[in-house]
């Protein structure tokens, strides 16, 4: 039986600027619906990526925003991926050199954290 993470809730205070952020640095918005005065859903998902991001109003989830700081996401280059996020004027820090791996490190307005790891070449 296969088990796919698919989704991911991002917790955001101002959800058209959270959708904004991540169109501008690559992400694709698959859904933004307003279902009522209380609820609205955004889906977004990275180039490349199987798994997708959610956030939006009246959707609960439990973390406070800003707090999400457990996303890693593989990149194929760390000093590709930096340079990206720099040009696009957002504050990235790295690259992180480890025996592991190669990482950056980004937040999102909100200040949820986002790791990118080139992973090492197994032997």
């Amino acid at each position: 039986m296969d088990w796919k993470i698919e989704l991911i809730f991002v917790p955001v205070t101002d959800v058209d600027r959270a959708a904004d952020f991540y169109e501008r640095i690559g992400f694709h918005r698959d859904h933004d619906h307003q279902v009522s005065d209380d609820l609205r859903f955004v889906q977004m998902t990275p180039p490349g990526s199987a798994c997708s991001i959610a956030f939006g109003t009246g959707l609960g989830g439990g973390l406070a925003p800003g707090t999400q700081d457990s996303i890693q996401v593989v990149v194929p280059d760390a000093d590709e991926a930096l340079a990206h996020l720099r040009g696009l004027g957002v504050a990235a820090e790295g690259v992180d050199d480890q025996p592991w791996g190669r990482f950056v490190t980004f937040d999102d307005p909100d200040g949820n954290s986002w790791t990118l790891q080139q992973l090492r070449p197994w032997s």
